[in-house]
């Protein structure tokens, strides 16, 4: 190679490395892209944060609607055994049906709701000994006792609510149940009057066809000395 062309390739070599080092160094003094930052987390409420007066109201209206009163205690009283007289009127007019049972009283859920166990003789020929469970209890929302029962002379159940008026003893339920020959519910008034602590009657009346009410069941219950 000749000296002309060999200084012609030196220049070219020069001028290239002149443009390149300032674009190598601006590169390199550029710092790395940053990486996008993770999503923030809700902070954890304190574990002292006081409830809103919103959420204190909610509480409050929870604590008073699950709380036994006067009324649960006057349930409470009815728990123990007791020895039943049944009557029972298949038509207005007619003799009463009459058969003896027992039943057992028994408070639960804290307090709360009275459980009862019946059992009676047999309610009909070629039947078994009768069986029947209810409960009864008081809610403080809608400020009303409320009763189920359910035994083995159907598959359904009868369901009530009602008041008491402790100057007269006396509680009025009105319940209905599923009438197995209509297929459609069947009402019936409660009232149960307590002769002391240790005695009470309670009786059935339902409205006939003619429109008419009348008795259909008293049970009389007796505590077990």
């Amino acid at each position: 190679m000749d000296r002309s062309a060999l200084k012609t390739l030196c220049l070219v070599v020069a001028l290239a490395a002149l443009v390149a080092v300032p674009a190598l160094a601006a590169y390199a003094a550029e710092p790395p892209a940053a990486k996008p930052a993770a999503a923030a987390k809700p902070a954890a409420p304190a574990a002292d944060a006081k409830p809103t007066a919103e959420e204190q109201k909610m509480m409050d209206a929870m604590m008073k609607a699950g709380t036994p009163g006067k009324p649960h205690q006057d349930l409470a009283k009815h728990a123990g055994s007791w020895d039943l007289a049944v009557k029972a009127w298949m038509k207005p007019g007619a003799p009463p049906q009459e058969s003896k049972g027992t039943a057992e009283r028994t408070m639960m859920l804290g307090g709360r709701v009275l459980s009862e166990k019946v059992t009676g003789d047999p309610m009909g020929a070629g039947m078994g000994p009768f069986e029947g469970f209810g409960l009864s209890g008081f809610d403080n929302v809608t400020g009303k006792y409320w009763g189920t029962w359910a035994d083995n002379m159907g598959t359904g159940v009868m369901t009530s609510t009602g008041t008491c008026n402790e100057k007269t003893s006396t509680c009025t339920f009105k319940g209905s149940y599923m009438d197995p020959i209509t297929k459609k519910a069947k009402h019936t008034r409660m009232v149960e009057h307590w002769d002391g602590a240790d005695k009470s009657v309670l009786e059935f009346f339902e409205t006939g066809k003619d429109g008419k009410e009348a008795r259909t069941m008293e049970i009389t219950y007796t505590r077990k000395k």
